[in-house]
């Protein structure tokens, strides 16, 4: 297998909004500061208002308004409120993040045993790989306890309050180290990590524990992060190059086990996992294929003509560069990201230059090759990846709603099956109309929405329920389908039988929920490629 790509990118994600003087002259300044947008976003936990936007990027409103109305078109973010007051990511834009997920291959090959080590030992499994001076996780495997972990695929932490950054920290190079030395003079409190607490008073013995980290082949973190957080890590080394492809760490806290203990007790197993992860790296990637030209050019070209000078073309098709690679194309050249986009060589050419800038693309010179890196994980990767199912269906719920004026929910099966559970409502102002709210549970064989969970309705059918349970209340529901093709939850429109008959329901009402159902399953697709959606 060829050696994962290394993260080699700066920790603290770009802050310029502008482009700088040192910056190439071939860098695309819409699409960076389309990029600045998007990191402020995820900075913020994936909501900012306009002018929130506009402090934190330093950006004119007008160009913050054109940016997001971009992003909108293209399904990254949805502007909510009266005129927009809020810029929400979507989980549309975690393809970005899963185009740097699949290219790297590791999450796909060892988060199995990663999951399956969390089991047995009843403790978290992190799966991270290095970001120059810091460290980003890429597979969380956590337990569900009332103090659990927080930290999300794509978090961003400084190596030195880590248990896998002195392991990583045995491959630096001096540039490496004096980067950090620079980072920590200017950011003494970790400011620049929104995912961890500000720094407190702690020696600086770095150098001390990476010297340690290998001596010994692995790496323990004692309350570094916060109080009572413990850790213990063991590099996965590549077969074939033996350097670190990534850190598999199991995490715990002092109420259950002590530093000490993490390394008596459960090194010698995590050691065992690591073993077999480093055999499975063994499996030789996919073949690749030659991605089919995209109408991306088209695509762009309509927007643009329709959207006028609220849509940034540039920022748009530059964007989509970064979705060209995946898990049988993790290394791209020039010709290869054209033809995957179908953009002219020159423009993909200038994308790339941006990215490079930016540290979201290395650029291989022997190869002519180019990778992602890490950082494309802090394009909304962290907040996205906690979502779930009744978050990714409310939005697309509300449109139903105030596209039909009928009241939608969205319902799961309880464990008895003989129950349905509502877990998100859009209702409609109408002075009668149907009053449920999240969290009922209704019998699922008098419900259309049980029904659609009970029968495993293939796509084309539906379920109609007539008045069975109450008296005048018509409901017709559809299925959602998870990544495997498992139906998990289910759709409905609720109305009154005075308003639509049994059959203006399969003709006015199904086939916006129909799409609506599409919507919601195109983003769970999307979401839980490489996270877990709760379903509740």
């Amino acid at each position: 297998m060829p050696a994962p790509a290394h993260p080699t990118t700066e920790p603290h994600e770009a802050t310029a909004a502008t482009t700088p003087a040192t910056a190439p002259a071939e860098v695309v300044t819409p699409l960076v500061r389309g990029v600045a947008v998007l990191q402020r976003l995820t900075e913020a936990g994936g909501t900012l208002s306009p002018s929130g936007l506009e402090r934190a990027t330093g950006l004119a409103r007008s160009t913050v308004d054109r940016i997001t109305a971009t992003l909108a078109r293209m399904g990254y973010v949805r502007l909510e409120g009266r005129d927009g007051r809020d810029v929400v990511l979507t989980p549309r834009l975690m393809e970005l993040g899963n185009a740097y997920l699949a290219a790297l291959r590791l999450p796909a090959l060892l988060d199995a045993r990663a999951d399956a080590l969390a089991d047995e030992l009843d403790e978290s499994v992190s799966l991270a790989v290095g970001d120059r001076d810091g460290i980003r996780f890429i597979h969380q495997a956590t337990r569900r306890r009332a103090m659990s972990l927080s930290f999300r695929i794509g978090d961003l932490l400084p190596a030195e309050r880590t248990a896998p950054g002195p392991l990583f920290a045995t491959e630096w190079t001096e540039e490496d180290w004096r980067r950090r030395q620079e980072r920590r003079a200017t950011d003494p409190e970790d400011r620049g990590f929104p995912a961890i607490p500000p720094r407190q008073h702690m020696a600086d013995d770095f150098t001390e524990r990476t010297a340690q980290a290998a001596r010994d082949g692995w790496s323990l973190d004692d309350q570094l992060i916060e109080p009572g957080l413990v850790a213990v890590s063991v590099p996965v080394r590549d077969p074939a190059t033996r350097r670190i492809a990534c850190v598999a760490s199991v995490v715990s806290h002092t109420s259950r086990h002590s530093a000490d203990d993490l390394r008596t007790t459960l090194l010698p197993r995590l050691r065992e996992t690591v073993t077999a992860m480093e055999e499975d790296l063994r499996e030789p990637p996919a073949p690749p294929t030659a991605p089919a030209p995209s109408d991306l050019a088209t695509w762009t070209a309509a927007s643009k003509q329709e959207l006028g000078r609220e849509f940034v073309e540039s920022l748009a098709r530059g964007l989509t560069v970064l979705t060209a690679f995946g898990e049988d194309r993790p290394a791209l050249t020039l010709a290869e990201v054209a033809k995957a986009t179908g953009l002219a060589r020159a423009t993909a050419r200038r994308a790339l230059i941006t990215y490079e800038h930016l540290g979201l693309v290395r650029h291989a010179p022997d190869t002519h090759t180019f990778t992602l890196t890490p950082r494309v994980l802090s394009l909304g990767f962290p907040p996205l990846s906690r979502t779930s199912l009744p978050r990714i269906a409310q939005p697309h719920l509300q449109d139903l709603a105030a596209e039909v004026h009928e009241s939608a929910s969205l319902a799961v099966l309880t464990p008895s099956a003989e129950e349905i559970q509502y877990t998100a409502r859009a209702a409609t102002a109408r002075i009668m109309s149907v009053d449920i709210t999240v969290g009922t549970r209704l019998p699922a064989r008098a419900t259309a929405l049980g029904r659609a969970l009970l029968a495993d309705l293939p796509p084309h059918l539906y379920s109609l329920v007539d008045a069975e349970l109450e008296e005048g209340l018509r409901a017709i529901a559809v299925p959602i389908r998870d990544r495997a093709g498992r139906t998990v939850a289910a759709a409905d429109i609720a109305t009154h039988a005075a308003r639509h008959t049994p059959e203006e329901c399969v003709e006015l009402l199904l086939p916006p929920l129909r799409k609506t159902a599409s919507r919601i399953e195109a983003d769970l697709h999307m979401a839980s490629r490489f996270t877990r959606v709760p379903l509740t």
